[in-house]
C-alpha cells in the first residue's frame, strides 16, 4: 500500500466507539483512492469464488458474495450520505466520479458469466422446490435474490447487449446524481428578501423570527424566506400578501425548469429513455414492467388499478373541498378564482373557523427536545428500547446528535444519528439512511449505525426549535424507518433492515404516524415550552376532529405524483418531447388548479429521477393501506399493547426482506390487508 493510501482513514479500522465513522478525519480527496482500492480487493475475492474447483454451495458461493465488499459498501455509504446531508461542490464532483466507478464495478460483477453459472447452478438445485430443509428460509430468499439480480442486470444477454446494459447503468448513475445536485442548487439559489414590516402581514411571530435569523445568516437586514420547507410552507399558509405567496410558489415550481445550466428537462429525457432502453434489453415493454417485478404490486396494470380505485373516491371529495374553500374565500372578500398559491392560506383559515383550531397553537407544545423524548418513550413503551445520548462519537456537522440504542435488557442495538435543521449543503426533505447495516455472518454480530436526517424549524435567539404537527408527523415517519434498521435481526446483509420491496418499505414508517393523533402518546411529552403545562385535552380533541380535513385534496395531490411517475415509466417509445407538456397531460385529471406557466413538478421530482422511487411512488399510498390495516390492530388491542408490538417487531421490523413481504404481513396480522381500511380511516368511504 502506498504511503498515500496507508494514511487514508477510510482504509483503516474505525477506532471510535462502536466503530463509528471518524468524520473528523475524512476529506474529499480520501474517497476515490479508497474506493478504487476496495473495488480491486472485492474483485480479487470474486475471482477466488469463480476459480474454485469445488461444486457451488451456499457457503462457498453465496456466503462469500454476501461478505464481499463490506468495507466498500460502508465507504460508499458514507460518501453518498455526506453528499446528501453536508455537501460541497467538490463533494458533488467526487460523488459523480465514485458513482461511475461503483456502477462499473457492479456491472462487471453482475455480468461475470462464470460467477453467474455457479449461482444459477446452485439456484436450480433448490428451486422451484426450496423447502428441502437444507437451506433456511432466509438463505433461500438470499439465493433467489442473487440469481434474480444477475438475470435482471443482463446475465442472460448476448455480449453486445450486455455491454450496452452496462453503459446504461453507468450513464444513469451519473445523470440521476446530477439531477439531485441541480435541484439542491436551484432550491438554494432563490430567496425572498423583505425589508418592509408591512410585507409580513399575517405571519406568526415564529415565522418572522426564523426569517430574521435567515437574513442575519446572509448578512442582510430585514427578513429572508427560502424554498426550504420550514420557511416555504408557513409562508404560504399564513402570509396575507397574495403577491408574495405567488412569487414564492412560482419560484418553487420553476426549480430545474429555468433554461439555465441547472435545467433538468434534458436530464429527464435522457433518464426516461435510458430506463426504457434498459427495459427493452430485458424484453419488457416499459421500465415500470421491469421495475415492478420486485414489488408487492407486481405489475403496472395492478398499480394503475390501485391508483384509479382510490382516485374514484378521492376526486369527488377533493372537488367538494375545493368548492368549500373557494366559497369561504369569497366570504372573506376574495374576488378572484383560487390559484395554487391561495390554497394553503384559505384552507388554514377555514380550518380555524370550522374547528376553532390553528396549527400554530400546537407549536409551543412541540419543543424539539420534548418531541425527541416523546418518540423515544413511544419506542420504549412498544419495544422496550432505551436511548442514551453518547459523547465522543464523531459527527459530520455540529448540529448532529448521537445516541446509543439498547434493548430492555441493556444489550446494544444501534448507534443513532439525528440531524434536524436545514442548511445550504443539505438536500430538502427528510430521510433515514445508515452508515453501517446489520448482519450476523459466521456468528459475527454487526449492529447498525442509523442516521435520521430532517429539515425542521431551527431554534432562534429567543425560543427553541418548536415543531409543527406536520413536522412531528415527519419525525415519526422517519423514525419508523429507523426502527426498521435498528431492530433488524437478519443473518445476511442483503436482506437486512430496509432492504425490502419499495412498496413495503413505507409500512414501518407510515404506521408510526398514527400515534401523532393519539392522546395517550401526546400526553406523555407535549408540554408548553414556557409554562410546562400539558397540551390541553380540548386542543388535542380539535386536532383529532380536523384529522380528515381536506383529506380528499391531500389524496389527489399524492395520487397526481403517482400517476406522473407511472406515465414517465410506462412510455412505449423513446421520448423526445417537452417534459412540461407531457407532465400536464399525465396529471390533468388530478389537478385542482390551473398549471402555472414556467412551473414543473417533474424537473424537481427527485424521488423518481434521483431517489430510487422510479415506478414506485405509488408505494406511499400502497403502504398506507398496509398501515391503516395494521394500526387497526393496535387500536383494537391498545396503542401501547406490547403483545401486538412484539408481533410487529418479530414479523416485520426484525425480518427485513428475508421473506416475501405479504407472508410477513399475514403472519403479523393474520390476514391480507383490507384496502377499504385506508378509505374508511380517511373518511372517503
Amino acid at each position: 500500500m502506498s504511503s498515500t493510501l496507508s494514511n487514508n482513514p477510510l482504509l483503516h479500522p474505525f477506532v471510535s466507539k462502536y466503530e463509528a465513522p471518524p468524520f473528523d478525519l475524512f476529506h474529499e480527496e480520501h474517497f476515490i483512492p479508497a474506493i478504487e482500492t476496495l473495488i480491486s480487493e472485492a474483485e480479487e475475492k470474486i475471482a477466488q469464488i469463480v476459480d474454485s474447483e469445488e461444486e457451488p454451495t451456499f457457503d462457498n458461493t453465496i456466503l462469500p458474495l454476501e461478505m464481499n465488499g463490506e468495507r466498500l459498501g460502508i465507504v460508499a455509504g458514507i460518501l453518498f450520505n455526506l453528499n446528501h446531508a453536508e455537501t460541497t461542490e467538490k463533494m458533488q464532483q467526487v460523488a459523480q466520479e465514485a458513482s461511475a466507478l461503483l456502477t462499473d464495478y457492479s456491472s462487471r460483477m453482475l455480468m461475470n458469466q462464470d460467477l453467474f453459472i455457479r449461482i444459477d447452478k446452485l439456484y436450480k438445485q433448490y428451486f422451484p422446490q426450496p423447502d428441502t430443509g437444507v437451506l433456511s428460509v432466509e438463505q433461500s430468499t438470499v439465493l433467489e435474490n442473487w440469481n434474480r439480480e444477475f438475470i435482471r442486470n443482463g446475465a442472460l444477454l448476448e455480449e453486445e447487449s450486455k455491454k450496452r446494459f452496462a453503459e446504461i447503468r453507468s450513464q444513469l448513475s451519473t445523470l440521476t446524481l446530477q439531477f439531485a445536485d441541480n435541484v439542491l442548487a436551484e432550491t438554494n439559489d432563490f430567496y425572498l428578501h423583505l425589508t418592509d414590516e408591512a410585507d409580513l402581514a399575517g405571519l406568526p411571530e415564529f415565522v418572522r423570527e426564523a426569517a430574521v435569523q435567515e437574513a442575519e445568516g446572509r448578512k442582510l437586514a430585514g427578513w429572508v424566506f427560502t424554498l426550504h420547507a420550514p420557511s416555504y410552507v408557513p409562508f404560504l399558509k399564513y402570509s396575507d400578501r397574495r403577491d408574495l405567496r405567488e412569487k414564492l410558489i412560482r419560484a418553487f415550481g420553476a426549480r430545474g425548469n429555468r433554461g439555465n445550466d441547472k435545467d433538468n428537462k434534458s436530464l429527464i429525457r435522457d433518464i426516461v429513455n435510458l430506463r426504457k432502453e434498459k427495459a427493452s434489453l430485458m424484453n419488457e415493454p416499459d421500465y415500470a414492467s421491469y421495475a415492478l417485478q420486485e414489488s408487492m404490486a407486481g405489475s403496472a396494470a395492478k398499480v394503475m388499478s390501485f391508483l384509479g380505485n382510490i382516485h374514484k373516491y378521492s376526486k369527488p371529495a377533493a372537488l367538494k373541498e375545493l368548492s368549500e374553500v373557494a366559497v369561504f374565500a369569497k366570504s372573506l372578500g376574495a374576488d378572484f378564482d383560487l390559484e395554487s398559491w391561495d390554497w394553503s392560506y384559505y384552507a388554514e383559515k377555514l380550518r380555524e373557523k370550522r374547528f376553532n383550531f390553528r396549527e400554530e397553537l400546537l407549536k409551543p407544545y412541540f419543543k424539539l427536545e420534548n418531541v425527541i423524548e416523546g418518540v423515544f418513550l413511544l419506542a420504549n413503551k412498544l419495544y422496550g428500547l432505551q436511548f442514551e445520548a453518547i459523547e465522543g462519537i464523531p459527527v459530520y456537522h455540529q448540529d448532529v446528535m448521537t445516541y446509543e440504542v439498547k434493548d430492555e435488557n441493556g444489550a446494544f442495538l444501534s448507534l443513532l444519528y439525528l440531524d434536524f435543521f436545514p442548511r445550504p449543503g443539505k438536500q430538502g426533505g427528510a430521510w433515514m439512511t445508515d452508515f453501517r447495516g446489520q448482519s450476523n455472518l459466521n456468528g459475527s454480530a454487526v449492529r447498525p449505525h442509523i442516521s435520521l436526517v430532517c429539515n425542521f424549524s431551527k431554534p432562534s435567539p429567543t425560543r427553541p426549535s418548536l415543531l409543527t404537527h406536520d413536522e412531528v408527523n415527519t419525525f415519526l415517519h422517519e423514525f419508523g424507518h429507523a426502527l426498521h434498521g435498528m431492530l433488524a435481526q437478519c443473518t445476511y446483509p442483503s436482506v437486512s433492515g430496509t432492504n425490502v420491496y419499495r412498496d413495503f418499505v413505507e409500512l414501518p414508517s407510515q404506521v408510526m404516524e398514527n400515534w401523532a393523533l393519539e392522546k395517550g402518546w401526546l400526553d406523555l411529552f407535549a408540554v408548553h415550552y414556557q409554562t410546562g403545562e400539558k397540551i390541553p385535552p380540548e386542543l388535542i380533541d380539535r386536532l383529532i376532529e380536523s384529522k380528515n380535513y381536506l383529506e380528499g385534496y391531500a389524496f389527489e395531490r399524492q395520487l397526481s405524483f403517482g400517476f406522473l411517475d407511472m406515465a414517465w415509466h410506462t412510455l412505449s417509445e423513446p421520448f423526445a418531447g417537452d417534459p412540461v407538456a407531457f407532465e400536464k397531460q399525465a396529471m390533468d385529471d388530478t389537478q385542482m388548479f390551473r398549471k402555472i406557466p414556467g412551473s414543473s413538478t417533474s424537473t424537481g421530482f427527485s424521488h423518481i429521477f434521483a431517489g430510487g422511487y422510479a415506478a414506485g411512488y405509488y408505494g406511499y399510498k400502497w403502504a398506507e393501506v398496509l398501515d391503516a390495516d395494521a394500526f387497526a390492530l393496535f387500536s383494537e388491542k391498545g396503542i401501547f399493547n406490547r403483545e401486538v408490538a412484539a408481533s410487529f417487531r418479530k414479523n416485520i421490523l426484525e425480518k427485513g426482506g428475508s421473506e416475501h413481504p405479504m407472508k410477513l404481513y399475514v403472519r403479523f396480522r393474520g390476514q391480507e390487508p383490507d384496502p377499504e381500511a385506508l378509505l374508511k380511516r380517511s373518511g372517503l368511504m
